[in-house]
């Protein structure tokens, strides 16, 4: 009876501090909802803009969350990779709908413009002043995870916010100082230009994953060189390198090795595994030797990344 054995793709994740991550998806939609109420109350288009803003990080604290939560779990027959993409997908949605709500605040702050409202600047204050607590509270609480991949890049989205907030906050004064109303909608420009660079980050990233794109920061021809470094090694084709889902990155190649013992290949697989692992944190590698042929001297092949000059 033949025996079927998944990959393990857990790293580690029970060390994440998943209490962290819950409080800050349930602090940052809270934020969001407070300060779309703000905005209605105060017409403030700045308000609303930083809550679709804040809106912006729910997929960030979500992939987050769910990378670290599925980790977990061990790959089973049916989801073989486990479900690391399920987190690539609700951030690739939630960033189709965040740049059509960018569009808009763009579109609204124009109009706004064009003819100014009156806004009420003491919501203004009050609310950015909420936010920037909230934000800054989540940031803080962050900062013992910045050496983590995902917690960073949570990180940097609520230093981001935060930075926000105190605009915002200086906007409101400016107004009740000099009355011009045309800075709230100015600062809703502002922002919801910074959703949709976000958001367009989001969904580049997302969709390159989706697409089994290379990983970022990785070059092909740099991985088919170290391959080919490794004594033994003639040839390296059919090189693919995907993301699974967030840092775990996998690989499968053909290598073409002399005709030798097992042991021997079973040593050319390990080197491998570990130079990729070393230098380009590929955790899950998937190889296949193939038998040189008596008659090759060296190896020959149009692509001059995938062959060794003898």
């Amino acid at each position: 009876m033949s025996r079927m054995r998944s990959h393990d793709h857990a790293h580690g994740a029970a060390a994440s501090p998943f209490g962290v991550l819950k409080w800050a998806m349930a602090a940052t939609l809270g934020l969001a909802a407070a300060e779309l109420i703000g905005g209605y109350l105060g017409h403030s288009l700045a308000l609303a803009s930083d809550a679709i803003h804040n809106l912006s990080d729910v997929p960030t604290l979500v992939v987050s969350w769910i990378a670290a939560y599925w980790a977990l779990r061990p790959a089973s027959s049916a989801k073989t990779y486990g479900y690391h993409r399920a987190g690539i997908l609700g951030a690739f949605t939630n960033a189709v709908l965040l740049v059509l709500v960018a569009l808009y605040l763009l579109y609204e702050a124009f109009e706004r413009l064009r003819h100014p409202v009156a806004v009420h600047e003491a919501v203004m204050m009050w609310v950015s002043v909420a936010a920037l607590a909230v934000n800054g509270g989540i940031t803080l609480a962050l900062v013992r995870g910045r050496r983590d991949l995902n917690l960073r890049s949570v990180l940097v989205h609520n230093f981001g916010d935060a930075l926000s907030n105190v605009a915002i906050l200086v906007g409101a004064v400016a107004i009740r100082k000099t009355g011009a109303q045309w800075l709230d909608p100015a600062l809703g420009a502002a922002i919801g230009a910074l959703v949709l660079w976000s958001s367009y980050g989001i969904l580049r990233d997302s969709s390159h994953i989706l697409l089994e794109g290379l990983p970022r920061n990785m070059l092909l021809e740099d991985v088919a060189r170290a391959i080919l470094r490794v004594p033994g090694v003639q040839e390296v084709h059919d090189l693919h390198i995907w993301t699974l889902g967030t840092d775990l990155d996998a690989l499968s190649c053909h290598i073409r090795i002399p005709d030798m013992h097992m042991k021997e290949s079973e040593d050319i697989r390990q080197q491998i595994a570990q130079i990729l692992e070393a230098k380009f944190h590929i955790t899950h590698t998937t190889i296949q030797f193939e038998r040189a042929r008596p008659h090759d001297t060296g190896y020959v092949m149009p692509e001059p990344l995938a062959s060794k000059k003898e």
